[in-house]
């Protein structure tokens, strides 16, 4: 049975904070599967065509030049409903709203700042998973733990 895909980026407040393997380790410790991974520095034409939902918005300039200050670490993580999954353990974008245990929950003070970005949906996630990864870049196989994580009668 093929799982869905996610896009997931540690965004630079995170890379700067030393957040990266934590929040990778919360994603793994779920169940869910990582196909790629890379670390990069988004140039403006990859964060314009990333965030162009954003444009026009009183904060996109300043979201541009944010996403684009340092690097980050774009992944891909795979799983039943992982979208949805991911986004619970993300937690919401604003720090006020996002619940304790989340990862915005636990580490974000700030909207701007807020650390990661999540795919909210199967159709965001491969427009996003297009953007960043070749398909040679993605890794397919077995995790030996699936069996914990999927019941298959």
């Amino acid at each position: 049975m093929e799982r869905e895909r996610t896009f997931v980026m540690i965004k630079p407040d995170g890379i700067q904070r030393g957040l990266a393997g934590k929040i990778i380790s919360r994603i793994e410790r779920k169940g869910l599967k990582l196909v790629a991974l890379k670390m990069m520095r988004m140039d403006k034409a990859l964060a314009e065509k990333h965030y162009a939902v954003h444009h026009g918005k009183p904060f996109y300039d300043r979201l541009i030049n944010f996403i684009t200050s340092g690097p980050v670490i774009a992944s891909i993580w795979e799983g039943d409903n992982v979208a949805a999954i991911v986004r619970k353990l993300v937690g919401a974008t604003s720090p006020d709203t996002a619940e304790p245990g989340s990862i915005r929950g636990d580490f974000v003070i700030s909207t701007t700042l807020n650390t990661i970005h999540a795919s909210d949906s199967k159709e965001s996630a491969a427009f996003e998973i297009n953007l960043f990864f070749k398909e040679e870049e993605i890794q397919d196989y077995s995790l030996c733990l699936e069996p914990w994580f999927y019941y298959s009668a």
